[in-house]
């Protein structure tokens, strides 16, 4: 179908941005428009060579970046800040080109790096100083925390949101002197690509931040293996492949992996603002959204009311390829995985369930259009009843108690998101704390949790180890360095005293100390 490329996506521009990633005879990848399937530029594949100079490169300059002060470092992230949102209508064009969301979600994607700079340009002085602690013996002996940086991070970014995670993910770790090897997904390397110049412009200095490309077997096994530490956002499947990699390397890792994210609904809930939530919860980004809700659970009491709603404001739902804010759902990114989609549906359709609404893909708008759906009846013997559908695929359940919800919600391996919504703030808090999951959201479904950059997010069970985000975020980029002092030669017994006598002294300090409450 024909749709109007926005006039910055020039043939010259991308190309500029791929000469980036290094390749010598690894080929390319035909990088396309989701709207139309239109290749839009051949994008170079990394060899293990390639990859290895990638990170010789990078280390060459984090030696020098490690040494500046970290005020002189900070002041590029100052700069880069006000580049991200001065160009934010660029790096949105960029993100719905490669990836087909809808311009909402890809302006929103632009907010993210500049909210973890402006938290990280206040947290990072505090949490990168030298922190002086006593030491064993009182007044004559020190101990001192100091942060180093690990060399470099490799970050592994999915394809759903590129600029976000590919961008956001580094940069604490360049705050705290690490260099980075970003490996995005080939669907969607053009916006990181374009954050990094960004990020040089703002006096990054270049070589730092590296960028290489190719499918994940190819490429991953020699970035873990040359990383000192790996950032990844993606399957559980997979995060157990870099987790037991990283784990032979005997380097650290942090996984933000799968969810079967649930949406509670108690009886004292808005209807309204519940469908509004829902809706965003359930089908933003296309419904591909880590965090994104595919259980919602309603009181039997309200249960008719309350699906009557949102199947109506579901169905009102524009869906359209454009690159205005005029459709309110975007395409999936690409035929291979909204073929993953429908399979869902249709398993869950041939095991007894019911599509309340939506259920099929929508060719007419785009090759990888596919319908909000509501589906009823879906039971654990399905792929849709398990499974992380990572679509715009969401299923109703009755609930007679509130217990009975809290267990439903829990019935499952991940742990990655929750939602409660009740008209009682307190108790559905209470509710929320019951559920297993690392992020709880009370009367929202998702962006709340994630936007508060100050408090980590990550997720239980089979959803991942680690977080991003809050001081973790930054301190996990980071080897801590134990200097300690000892001013005078006093542990251990002086010359000629008797040993008895001197662990008697020793055992009565240690009686005082605590008395006097110095240790």
């Amino acid at each position: 179908m024909s749709v109007q490329r926005p006039a910055s996506i020039t043939d010259a521009f991308l190309q500029k941005l791929v000469a980036r990633v290094p390749s010598t005879s690894g080929g390319t990848w035909k990088l396309t428009e989701v709207y139309t399937g239109e290749v839009l530029v051949e994008l170079p594949q990394s060899t293990p060579a390639d990859i290895e100079r990638a990170f010789v490169t990078a280390r060459a300059a984090q030696v020098e970046w490690a040494r500046r002060p970290l005020a002189e470092r900070l002041k590029v992230f100052k700069r880069a800040h006000t580049l991200m949102i001065d160009n934010a209508t660029t790096t949105a064009d960029l993100i719905q080109v490669e990836s087909g969301k809808n311009r909402r979600m890809a302006i929103e994607e632009t907010c993210d790096p500049p909210m973890v700079i402006s938290h990280y340009l206040k947290r990072a002085p505090k949490l990168l100083a030298p922190t002086k602690r006593g030491g064993p013996v009182p007044f004559l002996s020190t101990s001192t925390e100091i942060r180093q940086p690990k060399g470099i991070i490799g970050i592994i970014a999915p394809w759903n949101f590129p600029f976000a995670t590919g961008i956001s993910d580094a940069m604490s770790a360049l705050m705290a002197g690490n260099g980075v090897v970003l490996k995005p997904d080939n669907k969607t390397a053009l916006s990181p690509l374009y954050g990094i110049s960004l990020l040089e412009e703002a006096g990054l200095p270049k070589g730092l931040f590296q960028v290489v490309c190719g499918e994940g077997p190819d490429v991953g096994p020699t970035l873990i293996d040359n990383a000192n530490y790996v950032m990844f956002t993606g399957s559980t499947a997979t995060g157990r492949v870099i987790g037991e990699r990283a784990g032979r390397n005997l380097i650290g890792c942090c996984l933000e992996l799968g969810g079967k994210n649930p949406m509670i609904v108690l009886e004292d809930a808005d209807v309204d603002d519940v469908v509004q939530g829902a809706l965003f919860g359930a089908f933003g980004n296309t419904g591909q959204i880590c965090m994104h809700i595919e259980r919602m659970y309603l009181p039997a009491t309200r249960y008719d009311e309350i699906k009557a709603r949102f199947v109506a404001a579901t169905e009102a739902l524009s869906l359209g390829a454009s690159y205005d804010f005029g459709p309110e759902i975007g395409s999936l990114v690409s035929v291979d995985h909204r073929d993953r989609v429908n399979s869902h549906v249709e398993d869950a359709v041939a095991k007894g369930a019911t599509v309340v609404t939506g259920g099929k893909p929508r060719p007419d708008i785009g090759p990888a259009f596919f319908e909000p759906t509501i589906l009823e009846g879906v039971t654990k013997d399905m792929l849709a009843g398990t499974m992380e559908t990572f679509g715009p695929v969401v299923a109703l359940y009755q609930y007679a108690t509130v217990d009975e919800a809290v267990a439903l919600a829990n019935d499952t391996d991940y742990g990655l998101n929750a939602s409660v919504w009740g008209g009682d703030v307190k108790k559905a808090a209470e509710v929320g704390r019951r559920i297993e999951s690392g992020n709880v959201n009370i009367n929202d479904s998702l962006a709340t949790a994630f936007a508060s950059k100050g408090t980590p997010s990550g997720g239980m069970k089979q959803s991942g180890v680690g977080a991003r985000h809050g001081d973790q975020g930054l301190l996990k980029y980071t080897d801590v360095q134990n200097l300690a002092v000892l001013k005078k030669q006093v542990m251990g017994a002086r010359p000629g005293q008797d040993y008895d006598k001197y662990v008697k002294s020793m055992l009565s300090g240690l009686k005082m100390m605590r008395k006097t409450r110095i240790r």
